[in-house]
């Protein structure tokens, strides 16, 4: 059997037009029986790095017992020159997630996926200890398996005190190797007492490798340090 899990998170491309720009990563999430893509707000728009895509291509599986049979879901950024996607803030400034709503009648009929709900998310951060074994979902560098189309994960740490938004912002830390390509991934914790159908706790949403500007980068290695950011924004963002 395939592990739920892995059926949360899909192969994101950005074009404009159509030249392909960047690969990252995505995950569903549904809620009063809506579903809505979640990615990485910098994966739809990026002033610093000149990144303005207008359209992202999203890989779905089409049989759930054959998974080697997939197709990409074109989705546009704008409509009649706004965009679609939705982001957000807090008291710390702009959050790095975006969510777009995906139409029913867009998808394949027998599109196979999984996805979170508002009951994966963690209710009180005081219950989630610094140190906590977490998993990361995605796509590092574009690396996946091929053949049927699925993600890898990677095992990560809470590095920061999760109670605390780390220096005041809406995200926490969290120590793991990720590559570019993770944009977007979710943050998971193994719930065994949750949803038995999907036993893992949503906590966040995988933005950025962290490292030090002083760092010698001949001398001392990368932190190995992200930012994951909190993933009850998405309440906000699918109300």
């Amino acid at each position: 059997m395939i592990e739920p899990l892995l059926l949360t998170t899909a192969r994101v491309s950005t074009f404009a037009g159509r030249r392909l720009l960047t690969g990252a990563s995505g995950f569903f999430f549904s809620r009063d029986e809506r579903l809505f893509l979640v990615t990485s707000r910098h994966v739809v728009v990026d002033a610093p790095s000149k990144h303005y895509p207008d359209r992202l291509e999203v890989e779905l599986h089409t049989d759930g017992a054959n998974l080697t049979r997939s197709i990409g879901l074109s989705v546009l950024l704008y409509r009649e020159g706004q965009s679609v996607w939705r982001q957000g803030r807090d008291d710390g400034g702009e959050i790095d997630v975006a969510v777009i709503e995906l139409e029913p009648a867009a998808l394949p009929e027998a599109v196979a996926l999984r996805s979170f709900t508002p009951a994966h998310l963690q209710g009180s951060l005081d219950e989630v200890e610094v140190g906590s074994s977490l998993l990361v979902v995605g796509f590092p560098l574009g690396f996946h398996d091929a053949l049927h189309h699925l993600p890898v994960v990677r095992q990560a740490a809470i590095a920061s005190s999760f109670g605390l938004r780390f220096q005041g912002l809406g995200y926490f830390l969290t120590d793991a190797r990720t590559h570019r390509g993770t944009s977007g991934a979710p943050v998971v914790m193994r719930d065994p007492e949750g949803d038995p159908a999907l036993p893992w706790k949503l906590l966040g949403v995988h933005s950025a490798r962290m490292d030090m500007g002083s760092r010698d980068l001949r001398l001392d290695e990368s932190l190995g340090l992200n930012c994951a950011w909190y993933a009850d924004i998405l309440l906000t963002l699918t109300a």
